[in-house]
């Protein structure tokens, strides 16, 4: 059978980067890798255009595809490492003090309003410290993945602004940021001994949150599963890889049971945020190809 060659967004991480460097290869498939450099750049061109076969996805991202009937199949393959995201809800100290008690009116800058990363904190500060989201002025830089979503009425957007910039000069009074948090002395975690907490919530809910997994095209897993198991293969043997000899936690979980108490709770954290119309099983993610991975 002739191998395929597939449009595919991936970042490059510790998981990843045997596959990205061509040492994995099959017979069945090969990849012709986006040159994107940050893939979240680009899954809007997942979602809106369907650039893609294979492509790392955001959850929230995924979900919201769903739930506007994207063709897209997700795959039990965790791709950037999972971590915890008590930390990433930053005040400027240099401004006084804010505690977690106090966010209510405040003025909270963010990405996106359905970025994963937002859905992770959102969901903790009101399961965990009783913090009424919609009490909060939201302010976002950019429109979210998902055309069909826009900003919830009274979310205001600054355009070209990142939430850090806005949060420095004094026009936020907290934000919150992901990978791209800078190591600036003025930024101060609003949650009390973030890494305790965040310490202890990963032992109250034994998980670490993730973030990206892969997501698949429809019509590729229904006329092509071999191929299917086949990236999967792929993604499990650059991931075995990158962990040969460590002796630290997996933060790059794969298969469905390895994943299934983190999708529940960022999918119950995406409803409640309203998201997503509905709290989705999470065997409906899948399908009968990518189910049994």
């Amino acid at each position: 059978m002739e191998q395929l060659r597939l449009r595919t967004l991936l970042g490059d991480y510790p998981n990843t980067l045997a596959l990205k460097r061509g040492e994995i290869a099959s017979p069945l498939v090969s990849f012709d890798f986006d040159p994107v450099k940050t893939a979240n750049r680009a899954f809007k061109r997942v979602v809106r255009d369907g650039a893609f076969e294979v492509a790392e996805l955001a959850l929230v991202t995924f979900l919201q595809a769903k739930a506007y009937g994207k063709p897209l199949v997700l795959m039990p393959a965790v791709v950037g490492a999972g971590r915890f995201q008590h930390h990433c809800l930053v005040y400027n100290a240099e401004r006084g003090k804010l505690r977690v008690a106090e966010l209510a009116g405040k003025r909270i800058g963010i990405r996106a309003y359905a970025q994963t990363t937002v859905a992770w904190v959102r969901g903790i500060l009101a399961e965990d410290y009783g913090v009424d989201l919609d009490s909060i002025q939201w302010v976002t830089a950019e429109d979210g993945h998902l055309a069909e979503f826009p900003d919830p009425p009274g979310v205001r957007r600054e355009e070209g602004r990142s939430a850090v910039e806005m949060l420095l000069a004094g026009e936020l009074d907290a934000a919150i940021v992901g990978t791209d948090l800078p190591d600036d002395p003025r930024l101060a975690p609003v949650l009390p001994d973030p890494h305790v907490a965040a310490a202890a919530w990963g032992a109250r809910h034994a998980m670490v949150p993730i973030n990206h997994m892969m997501a698949i095209n429809r019509t590729l897993c229904e006329q092509r599963p071999d191929a299917v198991r086949e990236i999967y293969r792929m993604l499990q043997q650059s991931k075995d890889v990158a962990r040969a000899g460590a002796d630290t936690p997996d933060l790059t979980p794969f298969g469905v049971e390895a994943n299934r108490h983190a999708l529940e709770l960022i999918i119950r954290y995406s409803y409640r945020q309203r998201l997503i119309p509905r709290c989705y099983a999470v065997d409906e993610l899948f399908d009968d190809v990518t189910r049994i991975l």
